[in-house]
């Protein structure tokens, strides 16, 4: 029987385990924290949104960075067989809207307690509060780890699992990344990635709090339409958050010019600009005798009237039927292209995910094992992979440990 130490007790780490465990490897889960799945509890706000439901070809389609690369892992472990996995082992799911997948208690907790009953009946030996210092390795075979101490702990196949630099209060640290490199693997620049955006404009603080449903979000880099999405966003006292946003800084990071970028809103995408204008024209109609501040009300959330009045240009005392053609036709024009400067995005505290990692052309797509070591394998975050936000980045975990685990 040989043994495998896997490193880090995530997602991807925990299901490496299990696959390892099931092919009858001994196997050696060492989790630096007090426990684990640490970053699972928080996921999808404390519910964990496990999976996506799609079809597994639209999996493929969410992810943003290098899809291509997780065939093999994808097909060998989808979202059904997770959701098979959990399910079999006391945690029933329910799926919501976007075919998002949660538990149905709601609590993350359910679903790493789960994944704990299968470590557990597989005799996976966990290990918390351990720390991996380095890989050991000897003429480009793996034998093992040094832990945090400078013990050796022999093994004949690592998995590092190891996660990225999201989340640094849930123990992210970019060790993958170092010892990685200190091996010779190239680790492609880490960003924050599913993060929410930094805004030039001061308006937006002043609508802090206020989040719009049912908008149309379009990222420019430029004159390049690099984004587009429909949905759900958030104003900050920072700038911009919400669903929508978070899935377009997912593009953020290929950008070539950051100082051009631009996110521009469509707050009635229901409307064509010629419908709108007939609707603006109509309720103007019948506020024709009100002030111009007083007469928005039915067309935006109050919080937004005082940024639209003085974004439009139109004297808020001016009375409505004093306003022109073109000033109107100007508001309209604003309502749909309501336009914002990207300054940046928050940092590694606040995303979800990693963009970039360890290079993947270093690594085996159809193992998860590494071209330049024998014997080490990568999985989940740790790796250059990155999806949209809808259960994708979990799976991108849950697959490729599996991947991993039942490779070696």
């Amino acid at each position: 029987m040989s043994k495998v130490i896997v490193v880090g007790g995530g997602a991807a780490g925990m299901l490496a385990a299990i696959a390892a465990a099931e092919k009858g490897h001994k196997v050696v889960l060492l989790e630096q924290n007090e426990k684990l799945g640490k970053k699972i509890y928080i996921t999808g706000k404390g519910r964990c949104n496990v999976t996506n439901a799609c079809e597994v070809e639209k999996l493929f389609e969410n992810v943003i960075t290098n899809p291509k690369f997780l065939y093999s892992a994808i097909y060998g472990f989808d979202n059904s067989a997770i959701m098979t996995l959990l399910e079999e082992a006391g945690c029933p799911l329910k799926i919501e809207r976007g075919e998002r997948v949660f538990p149905i208690s709601d609590h993350s907790s359910d679903v790493i307690a789960a994944l704990q009953r299968i470590l557990k009946k597989k005799q996976v030996e966990i290990r918390l509060h351990t720390k991996v210092k380095k890989l050991w390795i000897e003429e480009k075979h793996i034998c093992g780890v040094v832990l945090g101490n400078g013990q050796k702990e022999a093994a004949d196949a690592v998995v590092i699992a190891t996660g990225g630099l999201s989340y640094p209060t849930t123990g992210a640290t970019g060790d993958g990344y170092r010892m990685a490199q200190e091996v010779g693997h190239t680790v492609k620049e880490c960003q924050p990635s599913l993060v929410p955006f930094e805004t030039v404009e001061g308006w937006c603080r002043e609508l802090q709090g206020l989040s719009l449903k049912n908008v149309d979000l379009t990222m420019y880099d430029g004159k390049k339409v690099v984004y587009q999405g429909f949905g759900e966003m958030l104003f900050t006292h920072f700038g911009v958050s919400g669903p929508l946003v978070l899935s377009a800084s997912s593009f953020y990071g290929k950008c070539k010019k950051k100082e051009d970028v631009t996110l521009v809103l469509d707050l009635k995408p229901a409307l064509s600009e010629e419908h709108l204008d007939k609707r603006v024209l109509r309720d103007f109609e019948e506020a024709q005798n009100k002030q111009f501040k007083n007469a928005l009300n039915g067309l935006f959330p109050a919080k937004l009237v005082p940024v639209m009045i003085k974004l439009s240009g139109i004297e808020p005392e001016k009375k409505v039927n004093e306003i022109t053609k073109e000033e109107r036709k100007s508001l309209v024009h604003l309502t749909k292209h309501l336009t914002m400067q990207v300054s940046g995005t928050r940092d590694f505290n606040e995303a979800i995910i990693t963009r970039g990692g360890i290079h993947v052309k270093e690594v085996n797509p159809s193992t998860m094992e590494s071209k330049l070591v024998e014997g080490l394998y990568f999985a989940g975050e740790v790796l250059d992979l990155d999806a949209l936000t809808g259960g994708f980045n979990l799976q991108i975990a849950w697959s490729t440990g599996y991947l991993a685990g039942s490779s070696i």
